[in-house]
């Protein structure tokens, strides 16, 4: 996950090269006489981290714009804490300050996704995000909700 605009203006660079890259080495490979079924085995891997790359970027410019996943039974808040930094344009040090705690204790805690983060210190990033939170509860049908 890209999680701040430095890493963000290095992954575009990257992509970009890997792009180049992967259209040069299909063309070494094409004049090489490779058949299509032994140049898609070559490439599949290449491919593969370019689109995970891709992917990447695209989900960091997402959350630039304000664009952001639901949550299913709190699975996700720590990827949406982080998101909402990111929207907000708020670097890790502004949190940080926000927090009254140390920048590299926000970058471990990002580097984490927050795993294993207590709700209360979620409601504190919330505040410092100045965000809000709603829930929505749904039963599933035929479920017993006193069922143990």
């Amino acid at each position: 996950m890209i999680r701040n605009e430095a890493e963000y203006q290095n992954a575009s660079a990257r992509l970009k090269e890997e792009q180049a890259r992967l259209t040069e080495h299909r063309a070494r490979l094409a004049a090489a006489g490779m058949s299509p079924e032994e140049m898609k085995h070559v490439i599949d891997p290449i491919e593969s981290f370019h689109l995970q790359l891709r992917e990447e970027v695209e989900s960091y410019e997402r959350l630039k714009r304000g664009e952001f996943d639901e949550l299913e039974n709190l699975r996700g808040l720590g990827h949406l804490l982080i998101a909402l930094r990111i929207a907000q344009g708020i670097s890790q040090r502004e949190l940080a300050y926000k927090l009254g705690v140390h920048e590299s204790q926000v970058s471990r805690d990002e580097r984490n996704e927050y795993f294993g983060i207590t709700l209360e210190r979620a409601i504190r990033i919330l505040d410092a995000l100045n965000a809000k939170l709603r829930t929505k509860v749904e039963v599933e049908p035929g479920r017993d909700m006193l069922a143990v």
